[in-house]
């Protein structure tokens, strides 16, 4: 049933205001829009770091880390223009969990997504019952478009071309195809599994036909979008608002040779040493990795040309004024910080702190902002922002903080600390598929401190503690025992205990190191 309503409200900077007297117009209808469209562009594995503006004076002071030393003219002007985040956080930074929580609005214990999605863990897999983000805007009057990297879906045996196959024949398989009656909303299609070849990417449409490309994903991808904000083969109903999400893979790994970049954006770093890229405090340029910089680099910059394509169609189609977009990411990369190849999965801030931009012409005033937030919170913010406050599920965990980012005001506490979670496979039936996850990590950062706890598999006892003063110790140099800040860490696993309860998650069930955690 559809309950689009153009007499929605959204919260003005005075009270309520009827969405109509902010309308615009699409240019493919004469019909009055009053809710505002909605575009979500998140790219996979961009750190926070990664973006050009952090390194100039306006916004510098807001961080205490250098800059990447990174050319990106779109996201410099768009931030001017949105409200910048400065601690968003991704609890559990690995790309399907991530997204189960961008989604749904819940932790990875109740969206159905605890481990990064392949065909070894069926169990693992966004669930069907769950109302959705997009599920939301379609129930309420909304065109849904998806494009790009999924990554949500256990992979079954249902290629459209070869029934009662995979759509891949590698083992285990990660891309998937994902049929009709499991997109949550999204009327219009184009979208992959996962798949790790940038240069030739593979997309499912609408009607489940695939396509074979040879052109750089984001590129293509890109063009894809803009040619839905044309309406140029009627992928949309002209007369409604639309929600898009526009899900690049870069700058996700490989990101070594000009088969994973664009040559034009490779030339701006091939001539800088490892030492003049990685400048991070704790970046070790001696690691074999280190050569994958420039890529890396490169590929942040073409997803910031190919972000400013999409600025300018909004503009030159007079849709600006009532789109809200928003540009994220996944995760981050540690990039030889650490001295660890796992480019994410960890509790450093290179692999949770993401990128968190949000604009809203004439709604939301240009600021940067240093609230905590969390991958859960998303959702029913960003319905917040669109007037469905009332329509946001009750199972979600996240807290909308639209009144606060409109009015500086909020009727929920403002967080404190985030949830850090990371999963690891649990028990394997006989087959060696696994049908359980095994809670390996749990951890709370705040303004000041990160703390992570790490248990044995088998014993469930401590097995390695992380703790960091990230206002002294911002690149996070220096593990301190436990015992150096006794008011601080009883505090810390105080608000730990209290979150994980809150989120009915596994460590409080089994009251995983009670003697430790407060729960009660």
């Amino acid at each position: 049933m559809l309950h689009f309503r153009r007499t929605i409200s959204c919260v003005g900077m005075i009270g309520l205001i009827p969405l109509a007297s902010c309308a615009g117009k699409d240019p493919n209808t004469n019909n009055e829009q009053s809710a505002p469209n909605v575009i979500y562009v998140f790219p996979d594995q961009m750190r926070n770091s990664a973006m050009e503006f952090w390194s100039s004076e306006k916004y510098a002071s807001h961080i205490r880390y250098k800059g990447d030393p990174v050319i990106t003219p779109n996201l410099n002007k768009f931030a001017d223009e949105a409200v910048v985040f400065s601690s968003a956080y991704s609890n559990t930074p690995l790309s399907s969990p991530h997204r189960g929580s961008l989604l749904t609005g819940m932790y990875p214990n109740k969206s159905g997504v605890p481990l990064n999605v392949n065909s070894t863990r069926p169990f693992n897999s966004l669930r069907d019952d769950a109302t959705t983000i997009s599920d939301v805007y379609s129930q309420n009057g909304y065109n849904c478009a998806y494009i790009g990297k999924y990554h949500l879906d256990a992979p079954t045996p249902n290629d459209p071309d070869k029934p009662g196959h995979y759509v891949e024949e590698r083992n285990p398989v990660w891309d998937a195809y994902t049929p009709p009656g499991k997109r949550h909303g999204f009327d219009f299609w184009y979208s992959y599994g996962t798949f790790d070849v940038h240069k030739r990417p593979h997309y499912w449409d609408t009607e489940g036909k695939r396509h074979e490309i040879r052109e750089w994903s984001p590129k293509h991808e890109m063009d894809i979008a803009i040619d839905y904000l044309n309406n140029r083969n009627g992928q949309r109903d002209s007369a409604k608002p639309f929600f898009m999400m526009i899900s690049m893979n870069p700058p996700h790994h490989p990101y070594s040779s000009l088969d994973d970049c664009m040559e034009e954006d490779y030339n701006l770093y091939k001539n800088k040493t490892p030492g003049e890229l990685l400048i991070r405090d704790n970046a070790d340029t001696t690691m074999a990795k280190a050569a994958s910089a420039p890529y890396y680099f490169a590929q942040v910059t073409g997803v910031d040309r190919e972000f400013g394509r999409l600025l300018k169609a909004l503009d030159s189609l007079g849709l600006a004024d009532n789109t809200i977009v928003v540009f994220a990411s996944d995760h981050g990369e540690t990039l030889c910080s650490q001295g660890i190849d796992d480019p994410k999965n960890s509790p450093y801030a290179e692999s949770t702190d993401i990128p968190f931009l949000v604009r809203y012409p004439d709604r939301l005033k240009p600021k940067v902002v240093d609230l905590i937030l969390s991958t859960p919170d998303i959702m029913p913010t960003l319905l917040g922002l669109s007037g469905l406050e009332d329509q946001i599920p009750g199972e979600v965990q996240g807290s909308n903080f639209a009144d606060y980012l409109l009015t500086g005001k909020s009727e929920v506490s403002l967080p404190q600390s985030a949830l850090y979670i990371r999963n690891m496979d649990g028990e394997k039936d006989e087959n060696g598929k696994v049908i359980t996850y095994f809670p390996e990590t749990r951890g709370v950062k705040t303004e000041r401190f990160t703390l992570a706890l790490t248990i044995n598999k088998e014993t469930k006892e401590l097995k390695k503690t992380y703790f960091f003063d990230n206002r002294t110790d911002p690149y996070q140099l220096n593990n301190l025992p436990p015992d150096s800040y006794p008011a601080e860490m009883k505090m810390l696993l105080t608000e730990l205990g209290q979150k994980l309860k809150n989120i009915d998650d596994p460590w409080f069930n089994e009251k995983i190191l009670a003697d430790m955690i407060p729960y009660n």
